[in-house]
């Protein structure tokens, strides 16, 4: 998604408190972990709530304004995220576009001109950059038209726009464009997040597009989570 991809890039913007003392914390953990990723990554969520608690009681009431803890927690975030880091490898491990027989996965949305680059050669490009494997060493190449602007897939929300706040003519040309996406790729619809859906989960122009994101985090809307079932052959999705 979006934040993914900014985190990766060194944009920390949304980043809460919180997030950069759980990266000092499980940096840690990998150190004592050998270095050993599987075995920290997978072992982290049973101990990762112990480590909060201990850092709570370790606190001083100012915590969140230590200068010195929040730069120990920029630079580990950095370490564990930047191109070629360890959680930046095991981002890249997952794809940007994922079509399961005739489904479309992505976060923002899939437009034509995507399809047009190739949507295995986008998550190639942007696979080979989080594990620091594209460009220079120092600064390698952004595969832009998968994470960057306003229509890149992890960006995009042409197809999550509010359908009642649109003109008659802006639907037609929307679900035009959908159903070229669709046709180019061979499928029947497209799942999206990324923009929060104020009424839970749902699907727009002939239920050819899901919305999925519900809000879930108290940043945004707080809202239930909720589990939708997608049913193609003999493979079913469950998602949350």
């Amino acid at each position: 998604g979006n934040h993914e991809t900014m985190n990766v890039e060194g944009d920390f913007r949304y980043v809460d408190y919180g997030a950069y003392d759980e990266c000092t914390d499980f940096l840690q953990y990998l150190d004592d972990c050998d270095y050993n990723w599987e075995e920290a990554f997978v072992g982290w969520v049973g101990v990762s709530e112990r480590w909060k608690e201990d850092r709570k009681l370790s606190e001083r009431y100012w915590g969140p304004w230590d200068l010195v803890k929040r730069q120990k927690g920029v630079i580990a975030r950095s370490i564990l995220l930047r191109p070629g880091g360890p959680l930046a490898s095991e981002l890249a491990r997952h794809a940007v576009v994922l079509k399961v027989d005739d489904w479309v996965f992505c976060h923002g949305g899939l437009l034509p001109h995507h399809v047009a680059y190739g949507m295995e050669k986008m998550n190639r490009e942007v696979s080979n950059w989080m594990r620091g494997l594209s460009g220079s060493d120092d600064s390698p190449e952004i595969p832009f038209i998968a994470i960057r602007g306003y229509d890149s897939v992890v960006w995009s929300r042409l197809y999550s726009r509010d359908t009642a706040e649109l003109e008659d003519n802006q639907v037609d040309q929307i679900q035009s464009i959908l159903e070229e996406t669709l046709q180019a790729v061979g499928a029947k619809a497209m799942v999206v997040g990324h923009t929060p859906q104020s009424t839970g989960v749902n699907c727009k122009y002939n239920c050819s597009i899901w919305r999925i994101d519900v809000g879930m985090s108290s940043g945004v809307l707080n809202s239930r989570p909720e589990v939708n079932y997608f049913v193609t052959k003999c493979i079913w999705f469950e998602l949350m």
